[in-house]
C-alpha cells in the first residue's frame, strides 16, 4: 500500500455516546487511557485516522464503515452493551464482512475468554495447567475430591482480574460454596474453580501471527505481603494503587530467571499462542513453581495496550517505541488472514 493506511480505531463504551460527541473530556481520564495513547501514536505515524465508540448499535459501525472506508480498523472494543462476553462476537462481525482488524481473531478469543476449554486444550498438549472444575450457574457447588485444597474460585469468563478478591482464595468446602454461590449470583455466570499454584506471577507479552516475537517477561512481585500468605493477582492487586502500595505490589520485569528457564517459558508460551490460535499479540500469564515448572493460569488476547501498562513496557525494553508496537500491531492487522 503506497499511500499510508486508512485506521478507525474502534472503542466500546459503557454508556450510549453520539457518534460526533467529542471525547476530549473522556480521553483525558485513566479509564480512556489505552484509547488516548493509540490515537496520539497513530498521529505520530501520519496515517488518516478516525475513530469511533460502540455501545450497541452495529449499524453506528457500518454508517463509519460506508462513510470513511478504512484500510484496517484497530480494535479496541472489548465489550458489547457492557457484556465483554460479546467481544468477539464485534469480531465476528468484521471476519463476515472481511475486514482488516487488529488483535486476535473471534477462534482466538472464544478459546481464550473461557478458561475451562483453554486449560482442557492446554493440558491435552501436555501443557501444565491447574487442576479445576466448571461449576454451573444453577448447579450445587460441589467440590470434586480429586480438586485439592487451597483453591482459587473465579468466574468462568471475565477478564482483568474481574471478581477476583482475596475471598476467591478458599480452604474449607464451605467457602468453596461461598464463594461459588456468591460469584453465581453477583457476575451471573458459571465459574471455575482451580488449584492454588504457589510460585512467582509472570506476564508474557508475545506479538505475531505467523511468526512470533516474545518480549521480555514481566512479573508482579508481592513485597510486603507475608511469606505464608497467598499471592494473588486480585482485582485490587492489579488496579487499586493505595492497594498496591500498602502491600507493596509492584510489575518489573522478571529477574533471576536462569537461562534455561526463561527458554522454556520462551518455547511454551510460542506453543500455547497457536494451540489457541491467538494472532496479533497477546499476553500469557503463568505461575512459575519454585521447581521451575510452568503452569498455565489464562491467556488475555488483546490485552491492555496503553504505554505504561506491561505489554507496551515490554516492547519498549525489546526496543520497540509506543509508535512502533502500535504500527506493527497495525501491519500485522492488515496483512492477517482469517478463516
Amino acid at each position: 500500500m503506497k499511500r499510508p493506511p486508512k485506521v478507525l480505531a474502534l472503542f466500546d463504551t459503557r454508556t450510549p455516546i453520539p457518534p460526533e460527541q467529542d471525547l476530549s473530556a473522556e480521553l483525558q481520564t485513566v479509564d480512556w487511557q489505552t484509547e488516548a495513547n493509540v490515537l496520539v501514536a497513530l498521529g505520530e505515524l501520519r496515517v488518516a485516522a478516525e475513530h469511533l465508540v460502540l455501545f450497541d448499535d452495529l449499524e453506528v459501525l457500518n454508517q463509519k464503515l460506508t462513510q470513511f472506508a478504512p484500510d484496517v480498523i484497530f480494535n479496541l472494543a472489548d465489550q458489547f452493551r457492557n457484556n465483554r462476553a460479546l467481544d468477539q462476537n464485534i469480531v465476528s462481525f468484521l471476519e463476515l464482512h472481511g475486514l482488516p482488524f487488529t488483535g486476535c481473531g473471534s477462534t482466538g478469543l472464544t478459546l481464550c475468554k473461557h478458561k475451562a476449554i483453554s486449560k482442557k486444550i492446554l493440558s491435552y498438549h501436555r501443557i501444565h495447567v491447574p487442576g479445576f472444575t466448571v461449576v454451573a450457574r444453577g448447579r450445587r457447588a460441589t467440590r470434586p475430591r480429586r480438586l485439592k485444597f487451597p483453591i482459587l474460585v473465579k468466574p468462568l469468563k471475565e477478564e482483568a482480574s474481574y471478581g477476583i478478591s482475596q475471598a476467591s482464595f478458599v480452604e474449607t468446602d464451605e467457602q468453596f460454596q461461598e464463594r461459588v454461590q456468591f460469584l453465581h449470583e453477583k457476575h451471573e455466570q458459571d465459574v471455575i474453580a482451580e488449584e492454588y499454584i504457589a510460585g512467582r506471577e509472570l506476564y508474557v507479552s508475545v506479538l505475531g501471527n505467523q511468526r512470533l516475537q516474545v518480549f521480555p517477561i514481566r512479573e508482579l512481585v508481592f513485597r510486603e505481603v507475608p511469606p505464608e500468605e497467598p499471592k494473588i493477582a486480585t482485582y485490587r492487586a492489579k488496579w487499586d494503587e493505595e492497594y498496591r502500595k500498602r502491600w507493596g505490589l509492584q510489575n518489573q520485569f522478571a529477574e533471576s530467571l536462569e537461562p534455561g528457564v526463561a527458554r522454556k517459558i520462551i518455547t511454551t508460551c510460542k506453543r500455547i499462542y497457536r494451540l489457541l490460535t491467538i494472532d496479533g499479540y497477546a499476553r500469557i500469564d503463568l505461575r512459575l513453581t519454585p521447581a521451575n515448572e510452568v503452569y498455565f493460569i489464562e491467556a488475555n488476547p488483546n490485552p491492555i495496550l496503553a504505554a505504561e501498562e506491561d505489554f507496551a513496557q515490554s516492547a519498549l525494553r525489546a526496543g520497540l517505541s509506543y509508535a512502533q508496537l502500535i504500527d506493527r500491531i497495525m501491519r500485522l492487522g492488515l496483512k492477517a488472514t482469517r478463516t
